[in-house]
């Protein structure tokens, strides 16, 4: 009997070693960046329709997208924005009335582009960042924990990658958690150091105006993650909504205040779609605590990530 599973045991590790050696030995996946007219259309379809914030375009620009991703399944950029688009439109889910329960399947396609657009471009750190959030999401939709963990640790090597971009990335949807969780505070905590980063010190908590650090703004290197670009052209005044949301969650409503109003000190901010939003919350901060805590009601009277403008609110032009 002994020798019996001795033998069936030697089989087993024989067939799994057959497996890894391989997989192992089998070619991956290498990036090739597709130079066609039906990548170039659609890419350029991508990029005017979350511009332009045109949620009902997405479902053109995802068939757009997808017939360039069949010619070209090798294109990172194809695949992250395929990403994008899935996040974008469960994200912004509460422009639907009602939210069809088949909304969830738009995480598992972002996961899955994300995840393959990371593989083919590992040295990418915004989509590392964004592969994590839907781990992390699609795990929480699922109640599958090591979902979650697996998306948590994805975002921490996603942080160390790039500070500026993915302390915001990875605590962004932690803003729908409870405000007493240990993972929402710690996304407020990476809040705080997005400002640190940016600002290149210490930004004090009880004035935390960002006023004195204006002038580091840059299109260049890391700390272009800090700035409006062409690519987001609302990044700053976002990032100071989601962030005063927070804290508001969180029940320092005074604060919060003073988080917003750094929205209005940059030039562009007269021009932006999503300021009365902000100034809303500015005069209704103190009940919004409730409010936040709260299920969704109405897209001013909840946080950003929730409020069917999480993505635009940042990436919406004029």
């Amino acid at each position: 009997m002994r020798i019996k599973i001795a033998v069936y045991l030697s089989f087993v590790f024989f067939l799994v070693g057959c497996e890894s050696i391989a997989i192992q030995m089998t070619p991956k996946k290498e990036a090739e960046f597709s130079t066609n007219r039906l990548a170039h259309q659609a890419e350029s379809l991508f990029w005017e329709t979350l511009h332009s914030g045109n949620y009902s375009g997405i479902p053109e620009s995802e068939r757009l997208l997808t017939a360039a991703y069949i010619e070209n399944p090798n294109d990172p950029r194809i695949s992250s924005h395929l990403g994008f688009l899935h996040i974008w439109k469960i994200t912004e889910r509460n422009r639907v009335h009602p939210v069809p329960p088949t909304i969830i399947n738009e995480i598992i396609l972002s996961k899955y582009y994300f995840a393959d657009a990371f593989q083919l471009n590992p040295g990418d750190a915004r989509i590392h960042g964004f592969f994590g959030d839907t781990q992390l999401i699609s795990g929480k939709i699922s109640h599958d924990e090591r979902e979650q963990v697996h998306g948590y640790f994805t975002l921490k090597k996603a942080i160390r990658a790039w500070p500026e971009f993915n302390y915001f990335t990875a605590g962004y949807p932690m803003s729908d958690l409870s405000p007493q969780s240990t993972h929402y505070k710690e996304g407020l905590a990476w809040q705080w150091e997005t400002l640190n980063l940016c600002a290149g010190t210490k930004v004090n908590h009880q004035n935390p105006s960002f006023a004195a650090y204006l002038y580091r703004n840059t299109q260049i290197g890391s700390q272009r993650a800090c700035w409006n670009s062409w690519i987001a052209p609302y990044n700053y005044q976002g990032f100071f909504l989601n962030m005063g949301d927070m804290l508001v969650k969180s029940g320092d409503w005074r604060t919060a205040i003073k988080i917003y109003k750094n929205a209005r000190l940059e030039r562009s901010y007269s021009k932006w779609p999503y300021r009365n939003l902000l100034e809303s919350r500015i005069k209704n901060a103190r009940n919004n605590v409730k409010n936040f805590q709260r299920s969704y009601t109405s897209p001013d009277k909840t946080i950003l990530f929730n409020s069917g403008y999480g993505c635009v609110a940042c990436h919406q032009k004029s």
